[in-house]
């Protein structure tokens, strides 16, 4: 079969994109998306009016109760290696994907990623891989041209292989030898129309808009291809700004306007290629030409999803189902606002009763004011009030039936908002509802931590396969020392495992942290006295996790415990080869001593595993605080 031509391949690549186009638009995507935007924003009216208008904000207020209980920290992935000679290397890997999502920056780029799955209900994050190097300024270099022309807007390729083997010249300088994870707006990423999730789609494209300027000016690009490109006028988001009267992109600048260029994935051939969309059909040529895909997970984006939809590619997010509600609450406190403004004191009066110094005083809010009144008719029937009209006081609850329903749609509870109820509950009706609330957090949390794995795994599989030369990674002890390692892409070879640890996104609770730490310290106390736990260790553990002391060790005495003495086998006979007052112990170990430390006279030691050297009314006063049997405590004269 003959190679087809590559302006066929580009036709039938803009046949598709604006098959996705269309697609989109019919369904009004794009201006959903821009709805919901504006509705957290704030901006929740469809036009402006001369008329007070009242907004309640709960839309803010939802996807702000949310977002941070989900996404407020830095992440804490663990690397598992799935060979066992791996395992050493995942140590290495564990370390260094930390430090890059510190250090890269890429937990602002998941934050907003995270914000536009809530309020849009997807978002996206694209990985890739930034190589840049720069020529330095040396009398020989200073005048020569660089690769980047005059107005170049771009980094350096971020899907380029950088030829880790080839030689780098001596006035060459790295600047950005890395990995990137970036956001990228839904409105960019173009999918195939045909596709109902990630796993079924043909191609997914990019929408990158460039001054015409800096693409002439790109060296990646196809010098033929380039000089083609024209300035275009392209269609804004439908419904992207309902206040604005005309789009800013399509004013023209002084370097002669822009133009969106396509980064087009063929997901069934699995091959790249840039292309814009402003030169003429018969003229249209490829920036790049198509070229095999060269990351091993396929094309570089990753999306995030919120509520699944049966047979629908995009979901929801949590302000969809909250809009009606929204605006039905926003225009009941409007009528609200309203009534207390007609809400004044108004009277009728015969005018001629009243000169201009009876109307003004008459008018005046000073208080204890004489009104004079010309005429000798009764004053009744000078003035009279003009009745108010009542208003249901059912009118005033419908706002909190509309928040009733909008709490239970989101299932944002009032405990979550920072609200005390006006019902009083007990603990436990409190707990239990705070268990259905997090039922739901919970599938959140889980989504989002599957987001970073995916995201970590990509990070370290693009620097597997391109990373050059020598690295450096901040290495983190148990006991907070810090020390630097340098490492190559041969250090975090492998096959890996990567998951986020169980809620370290979600924001630190002190006191439940705290309480946390002594209930482990209560549950314990039975069994210090069986010699089967470390107290150092344990009281390490406490203080560094309850209470956020990074060198616990300084506390606690690694030697042992003040008033415990080692356990040791029962007194006897000297041994040979024993020491005075009891034989060596079966394992070899020191005798126990009969002086100070051993057992009183005349009292049978405890062995090891029946309470230890710890006073037995100390052991049944854990036993009983803890709800617990202490076993094999034991009995005899001195007890």
């Amino acid at each position: 079969m003959a190679r087809p031509r590559n302006a066929d391949v580009l036709k039938g690549y803009r046949d598709r994109l604006a098959a996705s186009k269309k697609w989109r638009e019919t369904e009004k995507y794009d201006k959903l998306w821009c709805l919901l935007v504006d509705m957290y924003r704030g901006k929740q009216y469809d036009d402006m009016s001369d008329a007070d208008r009242m907004v309640v904000n709960v839309a803010f207020a939802t996807v702000n109760v949310i977002g941070p209980s989900v996404s407020v920290n830095h992440p804490k992935i663990t690397v598992m290696a799935r060979k066992p000679e791996d395992q050493d290397r995942a140590i290495i890997t564990e370390a260094v994907i930390n430090y890059w999502w510190r250090h890269f920056g890429m937990q602002s780029s998941f934050k907003r990623a995270v914000k536009d799955f809530l309020v849009v209900g997807h978002g996206w994050i694209k990985t890739g891989y930034r190589f840049v190097e720069v020529q330095k300024q040396t009398a020989d270099t200073a005048s020569a041209p660089t690769d980047e022309g005059e107005g170049y807007d771009g980094g350096g390729d971020d899907y380029a292989d950088p030829r880790p083997d080839s030689t780098v010249e001596a006035n060459t300088v790295i600047t950005e030898d890395r990995p990137f994870g970036e956001r990228v707006s839904p409105h960019d990423i173009y999918v195939d129309p045909m596709g109902t999730c990630m796993d079924d789609i043909g191609w997914i494209a990019q929408r990158i808009r460039r001054s015409v300027k800096a693409v002439k000016a790109d060296k990646r690009y196809l010098k033929a291809a380039r000089d083609k490109v024209m300035s275009g006028s392209y269609a804004k988001y439908d419904g992207e700004d309902s206040y604005s009267k005309e789009d800013y992109r399509e004013k023209k600048d002084a370097v002669g306007g822009y133009v969106d260029v396509w980064e087009f994935y063929d997901l069934r051939r699995r091959v790249v290629c840039t292309f814009c969309d402003t030169t003429d059909e018969k003229d249209a040529l490829f920036l790049i030409p198509p070229k095999e895909v060269p990351f091993a997970f396929g094309h570089p984006f990753v999306m995030i999803r919120n509520y699944e939809v049966p047979e629908h590619f995009y979901p929801i997010g949590d302000l969809e189902a909250l809009e009606p509600l929204q605006r039905e609450l926003n225009e009941t406190r409007t009528q609200m606002l309203n009534h207390r403004k007609r809400y004044q004191r108004k009277w009728l009066f015969r005018e001629e009763s009243f000169d201009p110094k009876g109307r003004s005083a008459l008018e005046s809010d000073e208080d204890n004011t004489m009104v004079p009144v010309v005429g000798n008719e009764p004053l009744t029937n000078v003035m009279m009030p003009i009745p108010a009209i009542p208003i249901p006081p059912d009118f005033y609850q419908q706002s909190e039936l509309i928040e009733q329903d909008i709490d239970r749609i989101s299932g944002v509870s009032e405990y979550q908002r920072g609200g005390m109820p006006e019902v009083r509950r007990t603990a436990t009706e409190a707990a239990m509802m705070q268990d259905a609330a997090n039922a739901r957090s919970a599938d959140k949390l889980a989504i989002v931590e599957g987001f970073i794995a995916v995201i970590a795994s990509r990070l370290v599989a693009l620097a597997q396969e391109m990373l050059t030369g020598d690295q450096v990674v901040r290495v983190v002890g148990q006991n907070g020392a810090v020390d630097w390692l340098n490492f190559d892409r041969e250090w975090i070879k492998g096959e890996f495992d990567f998951e986020v640890e169980a809620g370290s996104t979600q924001p630190n609770n002190e006191s439940f942290r705290r309480q946390s730490a002594l209930q482990m310290m209560d549950a314990c106390a039975p069994l210090i006295g069986a010699g089967v736990i470390n107290l150092p260790k344990l009281a390490q553990h406490v203080l560094r996790e309850g209470f956020g002391i990074t060198n616990p060790e300084s506390f606690v005495d690694a030697t042992g415990m003040a008033g415990m003495t080692p356990m040791m086998p029962p007194p006897g006979p000297a041994g040979p080869g024993g020491a005075p007052g009891g034989p060596p112990d079966a394992s070899g170990g020191p005798p126990m001593p009969t002086g100070p430390g051993g057992p009183p006279p005349g009292q049978e030691p405890i062995a090891p595993g029946q309470g230890g050297n710890i006073d037995p009314k100390v052991l049944a006063m854990l036993g009983t605080k803890n709800g617990l049997s202490v076993p094999n405590l034991p009995q005899g004269p001195g007890y």
